[in-house]
């Protein structure tokens, strides 16, 4: 659930009567996705120069009315434009959850364009859009984005520089002050696509594939309030630039703000310093 942001400053006379103020917000991991999961993420994909497709599949009879019109699957589809990396906006096709929550961005990364994905990274609604869209843009500055890059410390030290602290539970972890948001290399949850062949046999003698995890829980067996999977061979360095900015210590913008982290944000009027 969403809350507007009112409480706590008196409401602008001057305002037109139903428009929504707009607040600086702090920590941005607490944030949420101002209830726009798509248009941040977007807006930031049309700057990169990405390609944009709509595929719509299913039945749509102009004879209908619009309650009886039945669309089966709708798809957005932006395209990097060298073509190996994109970006495809799941939550109309019925997604499947991570953490109970559904799956909003799958993004995906291939060597060239004759070959499939070599990794994928997922995040849900809830995500700060702001984290995505770094994550998008490290991706499309990136000289080999197929290739994995293995250097776990390139996470933590993205997240510790900004005050999180080391998990003393995980080999590759860190969680924020507050022990609600964290980041952790560790096991894959089940229907994350990745090339590793390791994701697919499954051997017992074989390593178990790991890939680093996020994920934002406000009390123990609270509900999540997002949470992002990167499989196995996503490069840390990406991992790392999504990581930065989840727990950058910036304020942003919002005009609504989770319930469950109400009252752990700091917020003030746009254009005023926390």
């Amino acid at each position: 659930m969403e809350a507007p942001l009112y409480s706590g400053f008196p409401l602008d006379p001057s305002a037109p009567m139903g428009g929504a103020r707009v607040y600086s917000v702090g920590p941005r991991h607490l944030a949420g996705d101002d209830g726009r999961p798509y248009d941040a993420v977007a807006d930031a994909l049309g700057g990169l120069g990405w390609t944009s497709l709509t595929t719509v599949r299913g039945r749509l009879d102009p004879d209908e009315a619009p309650e009886d019109r039945q669309v089966l699957r709708s798809t957005v589809l932006h395209i990097s434009p060298e073509s190996l990396c994109w970006a495809q906006w799941v939550l109309a096709d019925e997604p499947f959850h991570l953490g109970d929550l559904p799956i909003a961005w799958q993004v995906s990364a291939r060597a060239d364009t004759s070959s499939p994905a070599e990794w994928s990274a997922y995040f849900t609604t809830g995500v700060p859009g702001e984290a995505v869209a770094d994550f998008l843009a490290a991706l499309d500055a990136h000289a080999q984005p197929a290739v994995p890059l293995v250097r776990p410390e390139l996470v933590v030290d993205a997240v510790t520089a900004h005050g999180w602290l080391l998990d003393a539970d995980q080999s590759a972890g860190a969680t924020d002050p507050t022990f609600i948001s964290h980041v952790s290399l560790g096991e894959v949850p089940p229907l994350i696509q990745d090339a590793d062949p390791r994701t697919l046999t499954g051997e017992p003698d074989e390593p178990e594939p790991h890939g680093w995890q996020a994920w934002a829980q406000p009390a123990p067996d609270a509900p999540y309030l997002w949470a992002v999977s990167f499989s196995t061979s996503v490069p840390h360095d990406l991992v790392a630039a999504f990581a930065a900015s989840l727990s950058s210590t910036e304020s942003v913008l919002r005009r609504v703000v989770p319930e469950a982290t109400r009252e752990r944000l700091l917020w003030t009027p746009a254009g005023q310093d926390l």
